[in-house]
């Protein structure tokens, strides 16, 4: 398929900068991938499209503060370099602007020094291997001196960091939210639970890999940026008790898709603990193995998180109800609202 398959026209204003005060007053747009039916209520309604028995799975993953802003102590040129992911002991890779002045060797210096990275070796696209100096813990040098890296499309300063953090935020490693569970508040959550619904609970490290630009014409030729994913033996058996008794697995973001079809099709339909890296790629044409329904934002055109979407649901109406999104001034992307499809 081509990547112009995935395209429309979404106006600039509708893109939102700043979430709105209550995390659950999101509007909701419900579809219906076999009627083709469409709703428009408001995301606290999540409540009546989950049934008793079913399962709600959620990424539990944390966001770093993982953009640092530096300079060369050679030539005070300055530097900002985005954490990806953990490679090894304090090895990182990073995205580094500017990447010319950052040849192997390099040495960038943070907070006058507390915290100094040396580059090890060079990847594509301004991607860095580094390795970082610091005394004491890492986590807490990184939480001093790095900001949250909202998406470039945000240009509003966050008042509240906890605001790009879900609710359920645990596991440290992200660099970007899965931005589907900003809409759930505690409160919420428990209802959810109270009506006889399993809180399931999974962790994939967002890298930034699933919001690059696919610059292919061919999707098929596009290879997506491996994350680490983690589904505890607790958490696939909980999974395995809903299947067997009938009920749904309604995933939370296409992250925890992501993870939940990543080990579905390791498995063979079978839902088993599991932990390790994936760089699955769902497009129209796949097989749903574990998946029943699930809530995401409205995404990038051309993204492929519009195509997983589309995979699910339909390219066509898929389209047709972001057309519908954007007609009733839906708010898009991060801070956006949200629909679930079933």
């Amino acid at each position: 398929m081509n990547i112009k398959d995935f395209d429309f026209d979404l106006p600039e204003e509708l893109i939102a900068q700043t979430p709105l005060e209550k995390r659950d007053s999101s509007k909701l747009l419900v579809i219906d991938r076999k009627t083709h039916d469409m709703v428009d209520t408001h995301f606290d309604h999540i409540l009546d499209e989950l049934n008793p028995g079913d399962a709600l799975v959620m990424n539990n993953t944390r966001v770093l503060p993982a953009r640092l802003y530096g300079e060369k102590p050679d030539t005070h040129g300055h530097v900002e370099l985005l954490l990806l992911k953990n490679t090894q002991g304090d090895q990182w890779e990073v995205l580094a602007k500017p990447a010319k002045r950052l040849r192997v060797g390099a040495k960038v210096s943070f907070g006058d020094g507390r915290l100094t990275a040396t580059v090890k070796e060079e990847l594509d696209h301004g991607g860095r291997i580094v390795e970082f100096d610091y005394d004491g813990i890492f986590l807490e040098v990184l939480e001093s001196l790095g900001e949250m890296p909202l998406p470039p499309y945000i240009h509003e300063k966050l008042d509240d960091p906890e605001r790009y953090q879900t609710v359920y935020a645990k596991e440290n490693g992200s660099a970007a939210a899965p931005t589907a569970g900003l809409h759930f508040t505690q409160d919420l959550l428990e209802k959810i639970e109270a009506k006889g619904v399993k809180l399931v609970y999974l962790t994939l490290h967002v890298g930034l890999g699933t919001f690059r630009p696919v610059s292919v014409d061919n999707i098929d030729e596009h290879e997506m940026h491996s994350e680490f994913y983690t589904l505890s033996e607790e958490a696939a058996q909980t999974l395995r008790d809903v299947k067997a008794a009938g009920g749904r697995v309604v995933a939370v973001g296409t992250t925890s898709i992501r993870t939940l079809e990543t080990i579905g099709s390791k498995f063979n339909g079978e839902i088993k603990a599991d932990s390790g890296w994936t760089n699955i790629f769902i497009k129209p044409g796949y097989d749903f193995k574990v998946v029943d329904a699930f809530s995401t934002n409205f995404h990038l055109p051309k993204s492929t998180l519009v195509m997983l979407v589309s995979a699910f649901a339909g390219r066509e109406f898929v389209l047709e109800a972001y057309q519908h999104a954007i007609d009733q001034h839906y708010r898009f992307f991060s801070f956006g609202d949200a629909m679930f499809v079933k």
